[in-house]
């Protein structure tokens, strides 16, 4: 009883619910609810005796520091307070009660009243806060300049931004257009542009007839540099034009075939045509692509033909694929053709094609078709790519997966769901900084994985009554980081008509983020790397603040819709475009 003594002699003016409740645990076990010494035998009983004494001279310790002496009884907790919800202020009509209940419902409004470009990230070429010295909008800005206006496209780059007008006239501005001036710009006017895409030093035009023009980011270069002869209204009449560009001309094209769309990395752009051939060229002012992304193999400085470096030329090994979709990153190319195959070109440093790298060919110069297949293998799910995207060393692509009978199925009645649709999100690539989307910190991902958060997503569509595969909208890549636009079933209609309740509200589709955030292009006010989708508040947080909000809301997206706009029916919708250490949300016709 030795060990009972100390014990009780430690704890000596202590009472026993002040004891610790590990020597209590102890006590318990050692000695029978009568007070007596435990059934055990000799060897069994002094073993736990030396484990007693152990732990009690422990305790000592812990009373003797003055440890123990703290120690109080817990306290009771006080009732909680009954808070009652204060009454919400009377609205005065049925909108302005949607926009009191609905966070939604607002900012889908405000996208409609109030057009314009919200831009974040870096801001040290003046980009996304051009009037402003910050290095750093850590949060969703509106440029001033935009204010109340619609664009066609907007690129932005760290150093400078280009945008297009509803009137398809090119706007520049940033440190690499001009350190000078710090506004937006109009410079490549009178063209019709309907979109651009951008690369190093270059920005690349299309028209909506179908040409394709290079523009020097530089102010200086396009005053100083060779400027093309242009025709004018009066027939047979030209005139020198005001600025220095480049058209990149494709010379065997047939009757009724044009340029319909354009991608461009760094050094290399992609020309697609309306008939589904593929074309690609030297983006650069003097850069010639050395990485294979071209995809035309043996093609060098010093193997190219006759003419201009940066001429296009189809790519021959993909001709009569009908190809449909492109996407570039900074020195790689995708393509998807009609029947749902993709083929990836150019550096494969970081697995970026959907192959695992190698160190004696980190370049493919010839497009090689993606075994998309293989992710599916054993599932009894028939994979088609609908789309792809690309930036930096990333690429994505966008697969519905049809249930298909399996072998041992065929057509009975074992088999289910046959032709239900799922709808998944694969990546590969450098996901050091979380651009990969999957959860993980991966250097170098070639076999491409399965973004979770956007993939097997259902809703059920209310108005059809049935469930559908939630798809991706549109899926913006930059340098890092990443934005996901959903397909989700959504409401514009309840400030249109009259028989909507008041508490009918509109609501838009939903956006997520991820990848790197070290200028915090992520748009969450926060520095840190997000390798999962997340969402961010809305872009105007103080319109839910006004409306007596204090509970945070997530930023909800408007999809296209025909509104009245200053006096003229046009279809507006937002959309998000992510460059390299930027980001901008604009309104869009």
């Amino acid at each position: 009883m030795f060990s009972t003594r100390v014990a009780s002699r430690s704890f000596h003016g202590v009472s026993r619910v002040q004891r610790p409740r590990a020597l209590q645990r102890i006590q318990r076990r050692c000695f029978a609810r009568d007070g007596k010494a435990p059934l055990l035998s000799r060897a069994s009983t002094r073993s736990r005796r030396t484990g007693l004494l152990a732990v009690t001279i422990a305790a000592v310790g812990l009373y003797a520091s003055g440890r123990l002496r703290t120690l109080h009884a817990e306290a009771v907790p006080a009732p909680a307070e009954v808070r009652f919800e204060e009454k919400r202020k009377k609205a005065s009509s049925r909108e302005e009660n949607r926009e009191i209940i609905s966070s939604q419902h607002l900012q889908v409004k405000k996208s409609w009243e109030n057009p314009g470009v919200y831009a974040w990230g870096s801001n040290s070429g003046r980009v996304v806060a051009p009037d402003s010295e910050e290095l750093h909008i850590k949060t969703p800005r509106r440029i001033a300049y935009f204010d109340g206006k619609l664009l066609r496209d907007i690129k932005l780059d760290r150093n400078f931004g280009a945008a297009v007008t509803e009137d398809g006239d090119l706007l520049q501005w940033g440190m690499a257009y001009s350190p000078d001036i710090k506004g937006p710009t109009p410079t490549l006017q009178g063209k019709n542009i309907r979109k651009i895409c951008i690369s190093r030093d270059r920005i690349l035009a299309l028209s909506q007839s179908g040409k394709v023009y290079s523009i020097p980011v530089s102010r200086s270069d396009q005053e100083n540099g060779l400027k093309l002869q242009e025709t004018t209204w009066f027939p047979f009449w030209t005139s020198k034009s005001p600025i220095s560009y480049r058209e990149l001309n494709i010379d065997n094209l047939t009757w009724g075939e044009k340029i319909s769309d354009i991608a461009s990395g760094l050094e290399h752009c992609l020309l697609l045509t309306s008939k589904g051939r593929l074309f690609s060229a030297a983006s650069g002012t003097e850069d010639f692509p050395t990485k294979g992304q071209l995809g035309i193999p043996g093609l060098t400085w010093a193997t190219r033909p006759a003419g201009p470096f940066y001429r296009p030329h189809e790519i021959s090994t993909l001709r009569g694929f009908n190809i449909t979709k492109i996407a570039a990153g900074d020195y790689h190319s995708l393509a998807v053709d009609a029947d749902g195959r993709v083929f990836s070109f150019g550096d494969n440093t970081f697995g970026q094609l959907g192959f695992e790298p190698s160190p004696d060919s980190p370049y493919i110069d010839a497009p090689s078709l993606l075994p998309i297949s293989k992710l599916y293998s054993g599932t009894n799910l028939s994979p088609k790519v609908n789309n792809v995207a690309a930036g930096g060393a990333n690429s994505f692509f966008t697969i519905d997966a049809t249930r298909v009978a399996g072998q041992d199925e065929g057509l009975s009645t074992e088999a289910r769901n046959l032709g239900n649709v799922t709808a998944d999100t694969w990546a590969c690539g450098q996901g050091i900084f979380g651009g990969l989307g999957n959860g993980r910190w991966t250097h170098i991902q070639g076999v491409p994985t399965k973004v979770k958060t956007l993939s097997g997503l259902f809703e059920y569509d209310e108005v059809n009554n049935v469930t559908v595969p939630i798809r991706l909208s549109h899926l913006s890549v930059g340098s890092t980081h990443c934005s996901a636009v959903m397909n989700n079933v959504t409401h514009l209609e309840a400030s249109d008509r009259h028989s909507a309740t008041e508490n009918e509200t509109n609501w838009g589709a939903d956006v997520l983020w991820w990848g790197g955030n070290e200028f915090y292009q992520l748009g969450t006010g926060k520095r840190n790397n997000c390798s999962t989708p997340v969402y961010i508040a809305p872009l105007d947080v103080e319109a839910d603040k006004e409306k007596g909000r204090r509970e945070e809301h997530r930023f909800q997206i408007t999809p296209r819709k025909k509104i009245k706009f200053e006096g003229r029916w046009v279809e507006v919708e937002q959309r998000v475009e992510c460059g390299r250490n930027v980001t901008a949300v604009y309104s869009g016709t």
